[in-house]
């Protein structure tokens, strides 16, 4: 409504894929930003742990990739049900941090691991953890932590509103994973797309993540 015009564009907290970190999202993002101007922007924060040097690592990039929490020593399989995983504290922590310090936030976005996070990250705050004032979250190419430490997330369905962007042809997160995610919710909202694993941009998608944010007014989340 006219109301609206005036508002702030809404605010959300971006968390990269593992290997990535909050400068390399940003430079893969700019299709998604321009398509979300004016309406929500995007701040990405870097995951706390620095990965070990790997082969494929990017030889020009000026910056470690980063991870959100490992299945085994420095490693990370989304489809590994890890006995010890590690790391995943700080990262919660840094979150909760982030939306303090750089807040308010109103949602979150993830992508890959960083769509994990903010899934288990909704899970708290749909149980009440004033740590995380968010109202909703968009999670692409998500996941279901395999962990069986980490199935306390999971247990009840999450009542907070979130956006699933799944890529039919994904070959790193297969699109199963990510709509049995979506069922870990009490109203998934679910936006398939014929693309592998980025976050696609084009005209159908943005319709449908403008569609979703409608729904909320900036401050709605604190």
């Amino acid at each position: 409504g006219a109301a609206m015009a005036d508002a702030r564009p809404l605010r959300l907290l971006a968390l990269h894929g593992y290997r990535q970190s909050a400068r390399r999202f940003h430079q893969r993002t700019g299709a998604l930003r321009k398509a979300l101007r004016g309406r929500a922007e995007l701040v990405a924060i870097d995951a706390p742990h620095p990965l070990p040097a790997g082969a494929e690592d990017d030889p020009d990039g000026d910056y470690p990739p980063r991870g959100w929490w490992f299945s085994g020593p420095g490693t990370f399989d989304a489809g590994e049900a890890a006995a010890a995983p590690a790391g995943l504290e700080e990262s919660l922590s840094a979150v909760a941090a982030a939306l303090a310090e750089h807040g308010p936030f109103d949602g979150l976005l993830g992508f890959s691991q960083g769509a994990a996070l903010a899934a288990m990250v909704c899970a708290l705050r749909a149980r009440g953890d004033p740590r995380f004032p968010v109202a909703f979250a968009v999670l692409v190419a998500g996941f279901a932590s395999r962990a069986p430490a980490h199935g306390q997330f999971y247990r009840e369905p999450i009542a907070l509103p979130t956006l699933h962007v799944v890529g039919d042809t994904d070959a790193v997160i297969a699109a199963a994973l990510s709509r049995e995610l979506a069922q870990c919710f009490v109203e998934p909202v679910l936006l398939t797309h014929p693309g592998g694993h980025f976050i696609p941009a084009a005209a159908a998608q943005k319709k449908a993540y403008l569609e979703f944010l409608e729904r909320f007014c900036p401050g709605q989340g604190q």
